[in-house]
């Protein structure tokens, strides 16, 4: 499949450089008042060489945050919580050992200075604690940002219709003929999926993540282009950020706030949303 002419998405990184900038200066400004209470001066270019240390790893480790959101999404299965809350020990070590590397490199190596950081068992409880909320934070922003990333083109086209209520319309389909497989790279080798055996696909940004059983498979391309591609009769938008096979659902049942829930045959469950029931039912009826 080809991919999508549109250029890389800067909008991620912008935000996320904002951010951290934002809490750089918020930090320092909290590290120099704590030190200002015990009775101790701190030069605030000390405090912000600490803070800038502690984000620029924050940083470094965000592109992993990311890809063990898409690989284990925490709303999926309930295991996914547990390998999140496990992912916490080796992000507080290498949150640690990387900044105390930079200090040591900054104070001791360019400035000449002293700053004392022993890597001792006390000092790596202490970041741990602080660091599991570190990490249920940015946990939050990376989810929360990819819907608001992935949201604009289904406003536009909600936008696009006569109601509030209407329901967005797929795109035509192409004059060429519906793929029946995908060529995925995995490891530096192409692997063929059969479009058939797709249980649902995931918007995750400029990408689209193809579940199959319990494996998933990252593609170059919008939801929207994938709906315009794939065949309607068998596979149809049921969220902003999801397409289902129709026939690899198995069970559907109300939910909450007049959404319904889709169990798929891989056991995975996603949400029906009521904007989107009435193109469902079009190919597979509730009855009550």
């Amino acid at each position: 499949m080809s991919s999508p002419a549109s250029s890389f998405d800067w909008r991620l990184p912008a935000i996320w450089a904002a951010l951290l900038t934002v809490s750089v200066f918020a930090h320092t400004h909290v590290e120099i008042a704590n030190e200002t209470a015990r009775g101790v001066g701190m030069p605030y270019g000390t405090a912000l060489a600490i803070q800038v240390s502690s984000h620029l790893v924050v940083a470094a480790l965000l592109p992993v945050i990311y890809w063990l959101h898409r690989r284990f999404p925490i709303g999926e299965r309930p295991r996914n919580l547990v390998i999140h809350g496990a992912a916490v020990v080796p992000f507080s070590i290498v949150h640690t050992v990387g900044m105390a590397a930079l200090r040591f490199v900054w104070f001791g190596g360019i400035l000449g200075k002293t700053h004392s950081f022993p890597l001792t068992l006390d000092r790596m409880l202490y970041e741990f604690a602080k660091d599991i909320i570190a990490y249920g934070l940015l946990s939050a922003g990376v989810v929360a940002l990819r819907h608001y990333l992935t949201r604009p083109a289904d406003s536009a086209v909600a936008a696009g219709a006569a109601t509030p209520e209407a329901i967005p319309q797929p795109q035509q389909p192409p004059l060429a003929p519906r793929p029946e497989r995908f060529a995925v790279r995995r490891k530096g080798r192409e692997i063929m999926v059969e479009v058939g055996e797709i249980d649902w696909i995931e918007a995750s940004g400029n990408y689209a993540v193809l579940h199959v059983g319990e494996e998933t498979f990252e593609i170059r391309s919008s939801l929207t282009r994938l709906e315009g591609e794939l065949d309607p009769k068998r596979f149809v938008r049921v969220h902003k950020s999801h397409l289902v096979n129709i026939a690899r659902v198995v069970e559907v049942t109300p939910w909450v706030s007049g959404d319904w829930r889709i169990r798929l045959q891989g056991g995975a469950e996603v949400n029906l949303s009521r904007r989107y029931r009435q193109r469902f039912e079009a190919l597979a009826p509730v009855r009550t």
